[in-house]
């Protein structure tokens, strides 16, 4: 097991992570219930309510990691999808890229960093579950573990689990080819019809797979099969 510290609390784990470095460590981690300037996708805000959900960072040694960033966005999405799906025994799924779904309501969000702390690269991986928050009346498409599931979340169990499990299957990388294979399984509204905007337009289309250059393939009504980057669509419903 890697170290991990608690944060009684802090603007951003994935900054405050800096603080615990170790020369020669492969990973170690750090969470609070307390973050006040959370950090999302593409500059965007995470907020959360204090002592109602989990920000949690993980610092993973760049060197160490034989997977490109494309690959270990899938594959920490992947982890994670696993974990919520066995704490809480419902289907859960990725809305590519990385933000976990259960119950069709967003529950978990990701965010993936290099950063160098002396001589050393490390990826850090931030992670923001809604845990037990039951307004969500500004983020309709926002959810949380207990108004998805039912079920009241002790929050000290659920980060040292969480620890526990991401060490146990993060740090075990497979081959890419599983890596893909797991993250397009699990991979949200795949196969189903949908409409997304693409450059202010909305189109029908049907998710057929991700890539492993981190591109979207959508079939679109009128246009084909085409891929897209993040930010260059858009699902709508």
């Amino acid at each position: 097991m890697f170290p991990s510290y608690y944060l009684s609390h802090c603007a951003s784990t994935n900054d405050a992570i800096g603080t615990f470095m170790q020369k020669g460590l492969l990973a170690f981690s750090v969470y609070t219930y307390n973050q006040t300037q959370g950090r999302g996708q593409y500059g965007n805000s995470w907020t959360t309510l204090e002592n109602k959900n989990l920000a949690f960072s993980l610092a993973l040694a760049k060197d160490k990691c034989p997977l490109d960033e494309n690959l270990l966005n899938y594959h920490t999405a992947e982890t994670i999808r696993c974990f919520l799906a066995k704490l809480t025994q419902l289907d859960v799924f990725v809305k590519w890229p990385n933000d976990l779904i259960l119950q069709k309501k967003k529950v978990s969000g990701m965010l993936i960093e290099k950063k160098r702390f002396g001589s050393e690269w490390y990826y850090i991986i931030g992670v923001g579950i809604n845990v037990n928050q039951q307004d969500f009346t500004s983020l309709p498409s926002a959810g949380s573990l207990w108004t998805q599931s039912g079920v009241h979340y002790e929050l000290d169990n659920l980060a040292q689990s969480l620890n526990a499990f991401l060490f146990a299957h993060l740090l075990n990388f497979p081959p890419e080819s599983q890596i893909l294979e797991s993250y397009n399984a699990h991979l949200f509204k795949r196969g189903e019809l949908g409409v997304y905007e693409i450059e202010g337009l909305r189109q029908n289309g049907i998710i057929q797979y991700a890539d492993r250059e981190g591109r979207l393939h959508v079939d679109l009504e009128h246009r084909g099969l085409e891929a897209f980057y993040h930010k260059t669509i858009k699902m709508l419903y």
